[in-house]
């Protein structure tokens, strides 16, 4: 891999940010654009605009054709069962309110349990509020150790003859736990549990074979793997698409409609009602296209190598004061300068051209089990390199010494 040829393809790096180089340290927030992607949106609204599954005239067919493309490939790059599986929305967070929605009206009532796990995003968490509040749920939290490691073994224990659904993470996006999501999926079989998997980080950060790991439901985010923003992915075994009703309706997403009745489009497209992100969908190719030019298990370990190097540099460091250290991580971790608060050192480091995220990351559930209020989060992309780690040394120790005065 030549990183410097990779940087030089995301046009934002040549942006100086407070008349400092760019440092992004952000990927886990949203990644940088490459501008194959950029082009993508440009020439689409330029040249090939049109609404998708709304006419037979050149444009609209040619539009259609590469939408359905790229569901085509996200298949292959997820090694996906079937296209029919995998339905688009605007983000990850749309995909897995869709199935809290779904799921939860159809088989979740009164005193009945779903497990989720004290790594959540937000994102996870809050629809699976929303059906305790309204429907009176309960929902049971696998432990994690001081680490940041997923308690595993917990879960059996917490499972019981109302437990209706697991839903929990693949990747931590605080402190890049690893969650052994075949291990969980091998339990929940062993008593007919469907589990749901938040793969925004996942499917960034780690190589993906969803059918060897055989959940129920995979969700995962575009702009978070080099595409554009407004685009979502629910991968869904075709057997829950068939007993669900649709999230939200109108057109598109119809087979026939008359007074008495409603006839929902098959497989995926039943979930995708009104016009879609098109742009957005169709430039998503592009990030596929440019992830499997450099290789996802090159990505992973320059990622992971450049992680290693910053922690083995952060940990000779008497006042940094890392948030877990799992046993098993992606590349993405968290840390605090003793009494500086997140927000400041964020602050520091942008004065510096250094973009990192300070505060609770949208897990507020895992900082409190941590005692904390926030953190700073440092997250690489493909296009980060071992100099960005020594301007980050160099942003701590301007931190310190501004903190001394």
């Amino acid at each position: 891999m030549n990183i410097k040829d990779i940087k030089n393809s995301f046009p934002i790096f040549k942006k100086k940010v407070n008349g400092k180089k760019l440092v992004y340290l952000d990927s886990a927030n949203s990644s940088q654009k490459p501008q194959t992607v950029i082009d993508s949106l440009s020439k689409f609204y330029s040249e090939d605009f049109a609404n998708v599954g709304r006419g037979i005239y050149t444009l609209a067919a040619n539009a259609s054709e590469q939408y359905e493309s790229t569901r085509k490939e996200l298949k292959k790059f997820i090694n996906a069962s079937d296209q029919s599986e995998i339905i688009f929305t605007k983000n990850s967070t749309e995909s897995l309110n869709l199935v809290a929605n779904c799921f939860g009206t159809k088989f979740i009532n009164e005193g009945d349990e779903i497990i989720s796990t004290e790594l959540e995003h937000h994102a996870n968490y809050v629809p699976w509020h929303f059906l305790r509040k309204k429907k009176g749920a309960i929902i049971k939290f696998i432990p994690i150790d001081e680490k940041g490691n997923l308690k595993l073994h917990e879960i059996e224990k917490l499972i019981t003859d109302r437990t209706k659904i697991i839903s929990l993470t693949h990747m931590s996006n605080v402190t890049g736990t690893i969650v052994d999501i075949k291990k969980v999926v091998e339990i929940a079989k062993k008593r007919q549990i469907p589990v749901c998997v938040d793969g925004t980080q996942g499917a960034a950060h780690l190589d993906l074979n969803l059918k060897d790991l055989d959940c129920d439901f995979y969700a995962f985010s575009g702009h978070k793997m080099y595409g554009p923003t407004g685009v979502g992915i629910l991968n869904i075994k075709y057997k829950w698409i068939d007993v669900f009703e649709p999230y939200i309706g109108g057109g598109g997403m119809i087979d026939n409609v008359s007074k008495d009745n409603v006839d929902y489009a098959k497989g995926a497209w039943k979930f995708e009602a009104g016009t879609m992100p098109t742009a957005e969908i169709i430039a998503l190719n592009k990030s596929i296209e440019f992830i499997n030019s450099i290789g996802k298990k090159n990505i992973i370990e320059h990622e992971t190598d450049l992680t290693t190097k910053a922690l083995k540099e952060l940990k000779s460091i008497d006042t940094i004061e890392l948030v877990g250290d799992p046993t098993n991580r992606g590349g993405v971790f968290s840390f605090n300068i003793k009494d500086i608060h997140s927000h400041d050192v964020s602050t520091i480091f942008d004065s510096e051209g250094i973009a990192v995220r300070g505060g609770h990351h949208c897990c507020q559930i895992l900082h409190d089990k941590l005692n904390l209020n926030s953190s700073v989060r440092v997250s690489f992309g493909v296009y980060n390199d071992e100099n960005d780690i020594n301007i980050l040394l160099k942003g701590i120790e301007k931190c310190q010494s501004i903190f001394k005065k």
